[in-house]
């Protein structure tokens, strides 16, 4: 039974059946791997080109960057410290009107229920990624996540994978070999 299926495959029905197959399973986690790129949908189509432009400085927004592993998402109260005083000195219809997105945070505020935000960068289990220790060696935000200014709701502006993080230690770490047999270390990122 098993030599009959290998002499069909040897056929060119069977050489084209096994091509076929081949480029479905290739389709297949191709999609995969795009998909698990893409941004996800969010409460609040956050135009952080707005808030960018206001000189609002990534670590206002994101603070456990500077502190720990995790840059965070502010809470509703730091957006609403802000927001609220658009709200007060505008006519509720004409905040309506100009600042569409503020209505999800308005309802949320009153009726007291958090904004649950979906992390947009995120990288696997098995890697242990600090913000700290990044922004203490004095990389900027852009560096990974792109030109904020740009961008209305945030998305990675590259696939976040080990090769992206190696070229970088390499670049950062320049002709000081001592700099270099650290940053490329398997154990730097897992452990």
């Amino acid at each position: 039974m098993i030599k009959r299926l290998f002499d069909w495959l040897k056929q060119p029905l069977g050489l084209i059946a096994v091509g076929i197959a081949f480029l479905a399973l290739f389709s297949l986690a191709a999609y995969g791997i795009f998909q698990s790129q893409q941004s996800p949908a969010q409460p609040i189509q956050f135009p952080h080109a707005t808030h960018a432009a206001r000189g609002l400085q990534c670590l206002y927004c994101h603070p456990g960057a500077a502190r720990g592993p995790s840059a965070g998402i502010p809470a509703q109260a730091k957006c609403w410290a802000c927001h609220q005083q658009i709200q007060k000195t505008l006519d509720s219809q004409l905040a309506d009107t100009q600042f569409p997105l503020l209505k999800p945070l308005v309802a949320a505020v009153t009726s007291n229920t958090p904004l649950e935000w979906v992390p947009v960068a995120m990288v696997p289990d098995f890697v242990q990624f600090n913000h700290r220790a990044h922004v203490a060696a004095g990389q900027n935000c852009e560096n990974c996540h792109g030109d904020m200014t740009k961008v209305t709701v945030a998305e990675n502006p590259q696939v976040f994978n080990m090769g992206f993080c190696l070229n970088c230690h390499k670049k950062v770490a320049g002709e000081n070999h001592e700099l270099l047999v650290k940053l490329t270390d398997c154990g730097t990122c897992h452990y």
